[in-house]
Parts: structure tokens; C-alpha cells; sequence
């Protein structure tokens, strides 16, 4: 499956890590990072969208096209967004049932 948000990828799998942080723990809030990230660029891409149609709706823009991607890229990356969401929550229900 490609990613056509470019939002999943192997540059936003691993951020990059100084040998200083190499030494106490790499992966130390590396998701969290990585999931902060996302969230801003999905934030990004739909406030592109609401802008580009304002735009539309106003008259300053003219080219439709444009502005169904910048939607289509924004629903996108949101649907994206909430099954990494939904994913968690099912490892977390998963990992409350385990015994200890």
C-alpha cells in the first residue's frame, strides 16, 4: 500500500538520534515524537483545505482541482490518522486483558 500523504514512511519511522541519546535509550518517546509530528502535519493539511475552499467560496481562487486535492489530501491523512488511533486503542484493550 502506498502512502500518498507522505505522512508513513521510513524517514518518519525513526527520527534521527544523536550518539548521546543512542547511549540512554533511542526509542525513548520516539512514537511519541513521531505520532506529535503527524498530528501537526494533518492539522496542517486540513486548515490548507478549509483555507483553499474559503478561497473558492470567496472568489479569490478559481481552480476547483486544486481544491478537491487539498480536501482529498486532507481527508486522507485524517482517516489515516484515526485507524493509527484505532490500532492503539486495540493494543491497549488487548494488553488490559493480560494476566500478570
Amino acid at each position: 500500500m502506498t502512502d500518498p500523504v507522505g505522512l508513513i514512511g521510513a524517514s518518519n519511522m525513526r527520527p534521527p538520534v544523536s550518539g548521546a541519546s543512542q547511549a540512554k535509550g533511542a526509542d525513548d518517546g520516539a512514537f511519541k515524537d513521531m505520532l506529535m509530528e503527524n498530528l501537526a502535519k494533518v492539522n496542517e493539511l486540513q486548515q490548507d483545505a478549509s483555507r483553499a475552499t474559503e478561497d473558492l467560496m470567496s472568489g479569490r481562487r478559481d481552480d476547483l482541482e486544486s481544491v478537491l486535492m487539498a480536501t482529498q489530501k486532507a481527508d486522507t491523512a485524517f482517516r489515516m490518522l484515526l485507524q493509527v488511533r484505532n490500532k492503539v486503542l486495540d493494543v491497549y484493550q488487548e494488553l488490559k486483558q493480560l494476566r500478570v
